[in-house]
């Protein structure tokens, strides 16, 4: 399916999403600039380290709510959308619902598992716990100290970047995981991006990599570079320039809005972003050294 028709039908004003599951690794940004594009707003963002990718939506006027750890730009620090929303309502105020890496985590977990909460120690004591409701300290049902119960959270709509999908959504992945496998349970659809679709038979080939199975996702698109400015282990390293870039114009509204102009509105999908990436630094960032695994044997 093309990446704009799956953001139009698996993703609504008003919706709850998860993106960045794999921690700084294959964020799913051509989504997001899809998201931008067509102007879908009013959104709740769930995820741990979203990098830059919230701070590009939160710009946009399109966040209302962010649920997660942390946002900013791990290369420089700072988001500077995410601090002028939050501490000065512009574009518009956002909520923020603080979690732990790992208390997120949990509640995701709970969602795939169809859980009613999680019980843990991590987060007592910390002052999360009155401003977040998906914290909930409890006496233990075995006695003993109070231990913290994780409510489940359920997203509306989780996007995932994958090295490699089948057309029925079944995906692979290596390198960091993160949270993926139990977003892609709880949500309630599934976007799969991916840098190759290739035949079913190739995924049989590797069973042990199926990540995300296809009976749980709503719509597999190839996008290749769709993680762009993030790393794809295989694929391409971390663009630190295009970090940097982000960093210095977004210092201001308007600056972003250059910006967003320049690599969101200004191009066509992602076929026009990689036409303005330009193919000297497409060429820069395919890694030199390459890493195999031992091949495995599957008969018997």
């Amino acid at each position: 399916m093309p990446l704009g028709e799956a953001i139009e039908r698996f993703v609504h004003p008003g919706a709850a999403i998860v993106l960045g599951t794999c921690l700084e690794q294959m964020i799913p940004f051509a989504a997001t600039h899809e998201i931008i594009r067509r102007r879908i707003g009013d959104l709740s963002l769930i995820g741990p380290v979203s990098d830059i990718c919230f701070d590009q939506l939160i710009g946009a006027g399109l966040a209302r709510r962010v649920m997660g750890a942390w946002v900013g730009n791990v290369m420089m620090g700072s988001a500077y959308c995410f601090r002028r929303a939050v501490e000065r309502g512009e574009p518009r105020r956002i909520d923020v619902v603080e979690f732990s890496n790992f208390t997120l985590a949990l509640a995701l977990h709970a969602a795939a598992i169809g859980a009613p909460f999680i019980p843990t120690r991590s987060a007592l004591g910390t002052d999360l716990v009155a401003r977040n409701p998906y914290l909930e300290p409890i006496a233990s049902p075995l006695g003993g100290e109070p231990i913290l119960a994780v409510r489940p959270l359920h997203p509306d709509t989780a996007i995932v970047h994958v090295q490699r999908a089948d057309a029925h959504g079944n995906g692979i992945m290596w390198g960091s995981l993160g949270i993926t496998p139990d977003a892609v349970r709880a949500a309630r659809a599934v976007i799969v991006t991916a840098e190759e679709i290739v035949a079913p038979e190739q995924i049989r080939r590797d069973p042990n990599r199926v990540v995300i199975p296809g009976l749980v996702v709503s719509a597999v698109c190839e996008a290749r570079w769709g993680a762009h400015p993030s790393p794809v282990q295989g694929y391409y390293r971390r663009d630190h320039e295009a970090y940097s870039e982000y960093h210095r114009v977004t210092k201001t509204a308007d600056g972003y809005g250059r910006w967003r102009a320049d690599w969101v509105e200004g191009v066509e999908g992602l076929g026009g972003y990689l036409r303005r990436l330009g193919n000297e630094r497409v060429a820069s960032l395919i890694p030199i050294d390459h890493h195999f695994p031992e091949p495995v044997d599957y008969g018997y």
